[in-house]
């Protein structure tokens, strides 16, 4: 099935161009730099090497509840390096987020990074803004993408104007400015909660991986959709995985060969099994049929965690992702069969605080190192802050 939107007239289509290009031009940057921000407290030696695991510290900030870069997004362009992630205020509980749900929240901060992950600069787009989206609601898109441009990048997130529904919205100067929110379709389901995660194809045509609601309307389920035509139309392709008894979300998706896709999915069982893991999906026909090739990592109870998953340099795989049972922390796993099996467990970090931690996004630096970026926090920082950890998969190995 697919949604065709109908195209304005003239007079509309050229407002319409107006509003996108004044909304470029408003958008305001507040940068504060964050220079030499290494987290000496837990610099951690890669086991049976010489070869460091470095942490960095992202953002920080007294009071302040730092969160979930997974439902952002992440981009770089050789060693700049671009994340999202919402910044409220820290209230410590034992069983929900530490995030007081009383105070407002912004979740459109972004952290730029110029040198592959070691300084970092906090930027606020106001087309991004919580502001901005409550007094613009989301509009067709009015088509003319470049999903191919050097610069392009894209963000998918759920529509809280629009109960059930999901916005995306674009940029082609690499985050500095985006476009008014434009509206996802519903694909036929009854809910449609959208994180960041797709894969472009050419000029006008980009697949993206989202979650819809399961049949009795709760989340969720994992499909892949195609936007063709520049943004004009959207076409749901295939379902990732089956629909679970608890939640199957998250997709991260790479592209392995013309034809084939990996997802990594993160899958949560509620009541005896209380767990949450990783499964892994492929597809041999660019995403039109799935199926199951591994269950690749566990990720914890409360709720578990999502997976990042990225390939490397040599056809390998990477998949980061938070652990939320004790000993809680940021973990990582390597496969050399597209994702068939996988390697044992490599501990970036075990020194977490509490289980409200991970939501991992990850890239590849020009010289093969990796960049995770997560929230976290410690004993001796214990509210949420963004941190990163750069490390090198051919050196790190697995704790014996």
């Amino acid at each position: 099935m697919y949604m065709n939107f109908l195209q304005p007239n003239a007079a509309l289509t050229r407002i319409l161009q107006l509003t996108v290009a004044l909304s470029f031009l408003a958008t305001v940057s507040s940068a504060a730099p964050r220079a030499n921000n290494a987290d000496t407290s837990t610099h951690l030696q890669a086991a049976d090497t010489g070869s460091a695991i470095k942490h960095v510290i992202v953002y920080r900030e007294q009071g302040r509840f730092c969160g979930w870069p997974a439902n952002r997004g992440i981009w770089s362009w050789g060693n700049e390096i671009l994340v999202g992630f919402t910044l409220g205020y820290f209230k410590d509980t034992e069983d929900t987020h530490a995030i007081d749900r009383d105070k407002p929240r912004e979740n459109g901060i972004l952290a730029r990074s110029l040198d592959g992950g070691l300084t970092w600069t906090i930027e606020r787009p106001q087309a991004l803004s919580s502001a901005f989206l409550q007094e613009h609601a989301s509009i067709p898109c009015p088509c003319g993408i470049d999903f191919a441009h050097p610069d392009f990048t894209m963000t998918c997130r759920s529509d809280k104007s629009r109960k059930g529904c999901s916005r995306f919205q674009v940029s082609c100067d690499r985050g500095k400015s985006w476009s008014l929110p434009y509206i996802l379709p519903s694909f036929g389901q009854k809910r449609i909660m959208a994180r960041t995660d797709y894969i472009v194809n050419d000029k006008n045509d980009c697949l993206v991986f989202l979650t819809a609601s399961k049949t009795n309307g709760k989340e969720g389920r994992p499909f892949c959709a195609r936007i063709t035509d520049g943004g004009k139309t959207f076409d749901f392709v295939s379902w990732i995985a089956p629909e679970p008894t608890g939640y199957s979300i998250m997709p991260s998706t790479v592209r392995s060969s013309r034809t084939r896709l990996v997802s990594a999915i993160r899958r949560y069982e509620r009541g005896e099994i209380n767990a949450g893991w990783i499964e892994i999906y492929v597809s041999n026909d660019n995403g039109r049929t799935w199926k199951f090739l591994s269950r690749a990592a566990d990720t914890g109870g409360r709720g578990g965690n999502p997976p990042s998953m990225i390939g490397l340099k040599d056809g390998r795989l990477a998949l980061t992702y938070g652990y939320r049972s004790a000993p809680s922390g940021i973990r990582a796993k390597l496969s050399s069969d597209n994702g068939k099996t996988w390697g044992k467990e490599i501990i970036l970090r075990s020194d977490g605080r509490n289980w409200d931690l991970g939501y991992t996004r990850t890239i590849r630096r020009p010289d093969g190192k990796l960049v995770t970026i997560y929230y976290y926090s410690t004993e001796k920082s214990p509210h949420q802050y963004i941190a990163a950890t750069i490390w090198n998969p051919d050196t790190v190995q697995p704790v014996p």
